[in-house]
């Protein structure tokens, strides 16, 4: 007999941090230079000297990337994808033809077997002229079918499913739902074994590709019952199966042509067979696919950094105030320098995160969720600067530029796609959490039973032991350092430009990094988790850390194979000076900032005591409910579902 269905969890704060913490990797194999680095220990050796792709990798990617290029520039109307908000369907098929949906897969299945340094290349060079269409094949690759079956899935479902998706099959990533979001202990979707089938019933929002999938990866609650240990659990699954309804196409102020929508599973029928992993392995899956799958983002930022440099250099040389071109205003050449460092680091650390994920010598969780983190973060940034050196030509559309005769830049689409990669595949604010958690595991390794409730005397003295002989041999180690010897990373002084102060800077602020969070630890014990402001300042600081390192050690790289080596310097020069002076503020607002008061104000805000500040407005919201109602039943809409072929 069948177990019954589940009804929606209620979870408490505590079984919710429980659920994620089971889904993490507990375990570090492999050397992290990130997380070496919020150690306070400056791995240099473990990025430099830069490792470099093979020159088969190299033939296969550039024999790739010029057939793709073509296609782009040919092939691709961004203005009509822009102004219909979809991507057309013949452009698809040409991508099919192109064996662009199969880059990472293995040959032998029919894929183009790309690494992941020119895949992330590609996706690059097609999100610079739609990032709608590398939307569409990034979510298909990096979080749909392929990379979960890639790691996790048993040789039948690779033979079953792999060829589809490198030739045929469009394929999407279906975790959240209305009510769940970054909190999957609440996860609705059941799938409830029968024989030797899972019935699977939910909603599931922001379905990226989902309106025009062919595959989808599932993820859902499996009750506990005799036999089944229960938990979320992954599942492949055929779009066009009896029960799946795509219920709305969904609209967005960016990625206008990106098919995201609501799909609705009512008694969908899956064979065990699809199931992805043993049950309860889902979330652990869906997290594991994301360490990699991450760099995507950071894929389109360099694009849109690249471009936005491209529109920002071509622009400030032709428009003149004052009798000279703007560029060589102060206010705007600031912008302009600030735009051509960052997109250079940001190529910097996508490469080197991408070269290390490439050799799998290297643990690269971290990495990649700051490489996602940090160029999310400045991607925007750069838009924004872009926006403004364009002036009111900035906020006008490409459209009506054209319209009335100027060159038809669509400086304000860039702002608004952009815009969701604060948010895509884990916010901001998440991520914070997330690699704060990874950069304190050492600690809480070897003290967190101190600070868990329900932990007994024998294991809190138990861990006091073991934690007052980790902290003995490591706390010494972050007084002094390379960083305090002139002469250390001599190595990086070349063409008139010397980096070596900037590695000793990283290597002290390492320290200083580790020594912070020490004393938070120390200061706040079981409440640390709750401050997020600090959390947040300290990965961002770790981030800036790992940015310039990817810099100067790109900048040696470039130097030492004669491309473009003096100018690179110059420019992770100039970024890790910018970086310094943002490192500096981090850290002072690490203990000196408003956290405590803004927390008094939000429980005013909540209570009601700021409501006269309201006043005087009209509201031009809709009616409605703040979230829909998912509740788990047959569907009464269309299915706007579409698979093109």
């Amino acid at each position: 007999m069948s177990a019954p269905p589940l009804k929606k969890p209620t979870v408490t704060e505590r079984e919710a941090r429980q659920v994620a913490e089971a889904a993490r990797e507990q375990d570090w194999r492999k050397p992290s230079f990130a997380k070496e680095l919020f150690l306070g220990r400056f791995r240099l050796d473990l990025v430099h000297p830069h490792p470099v792709p093979s020159a088969e990798a190299v033939r296969r990617g550039e024999a790739f990337l010029a057939k793709l290029r073509d296609f782009c520039e040919t092939q691709v109307d961004a203005a009509r994808i822009e102004r219909e908000a979809r991507i057309p369907d013949e452009v698809v098929r040409g991508l099919k033809e192109l064996g662009a949906l199969g880059m990472k897969i293995d040959p032998k299945y029919g894929g183009l077997g790309l690494t992941q340094v020119y895949y992330n290349k590609a996706l690059a060079l097609v999100g610079s002229v739609s990032p709608a269409v590398g939307v569409l094949l990034s979510a298909h690759q990096s979080i749909g079918v392929p990379q979960p079956l890639k790691m996790f899935g048993t040789p039948e479902q690779k033979q079953k499913f792999l060829p589809r998706c490198a030739t045929t099959d469009i394929s999407a990533f279906l975790l959240t739902e209305p009510d769940v979001g970054s909190d999957p202990a609440r996860l609705a979707t059941s799938a409830v074994p029968d024989g030797d089938d899972y019935v699977l019933d939910g909603v599931k929002l922001w379905t990226t590709n989902g309106v025009v999938a062919d595959l989808l990866v599932v993820m859902a609650r499996v009750p506990r019952s005799e036999g089944h240990r229960g938990g979320i659990t992954a599942f492949v699954v055929e779009s066009d199966s009896p029960g799946i309804t795509v219920e709305n196409r969904n609209a967005f102020m960016g990625l206008r042509g990106i098919e995201n929508g609501v799909t609705r599973f009512h008694q969908v029928r899956v064979p065990a067979a699809n199931r992805v992993g043993p049950e309860g392995a889902g979330l652990k899956i869906a997290l594991t696919t994301l360490n990699t799958g991450r760099l995507s983002l950071p894929a389109s930022c360099v694009a849109a950094g690249k471009w936005c440099l491209k529109i920002a250099r071509e622009w400030s040389a032709a428009r003149e105030q004052w009798g000279k071109p703007i560029a060589h205003h102060e206010a705007v050449g600031a912008k302009i320098s600030f735009i051509a460092a960052t997109t250079f680091a940001l190529e910097a650390v996508l490469d080197l995160s991408s070269q290390m994920s490439d050799e799998d010598r290297n643990d690269i969780r971290i990495e990649g969720a700051l490489a996602k983190l940090f160029a999310s973060e400045m991607g925007w940034r750069m838009a924004d600067e872009l926006v403004q050196i364009r002036g009111g030509r900035g906020f006008e559309t490409a459209e009506s530029l054209a319209a009335r005769g100027e060159k038809a830049v669509p400086a304000e689409q860039v702002l608004r796609d952009l815009r969701i990669n604060r948010i895509f595949e884990g916010s901001t604010e998440i991520m914070h959490l997330l690699i704060a958690r990874e950069a304190v595991d050492a600690h809480l390794s070897v003290a967190g039973d101190l600070i868990d409730p329900d932990k007994s005397l024998q294991d809190k003295a138990k861990a006091g032991a073991n934690a007052g002989v980790f902290y003995a041999k490591w706390l010494p180690k972050l007084v002094a350092g390379p960083g305090q010897l002139p002469s250390s990373y001599a190595e990086f002084k070349h063409a008139g430009v010397d980096l070596s102060p900037h590695l000793r800077h990283v290597e002290r602020h390492a320290r200083k990094l580790a020594r912070s969070t020490f004393y938070a630890m120390s200061r706040w014990q079981g409440r640390m988790e709750t401050k997020q402001g600090f959390l947040g300042r300290i990965v961002d600081i770790g981030a800036e850390l790992f940015a310039m390192s990817a810099a100067c050690v790109r900048a040696e790289l470039l130097r030492s194979r004669g491309e473009n080596g003096r100018e690179a310097y110059q420019l992770a020069d100039v970024f890790c000076r910018q970086s310094r002076i943002r490192v500096d503020e981090l850290f002072a607002r690490l203990w000196h900032n408003t956290d405590e008061l803004d927390r008094k104000v939000v429980k005013g805000v909540m209570a009601g005591a700021y409501e006269w500040l309201e006043q005087g407005i009209v509201d031009p919201s809709g009616d409605g409910p703040w979230i829909a109602d998912a509740a788990p039943g047959p569907s009464d809409r269309e299915n706007v579902h579409r698979p093109i072929r």
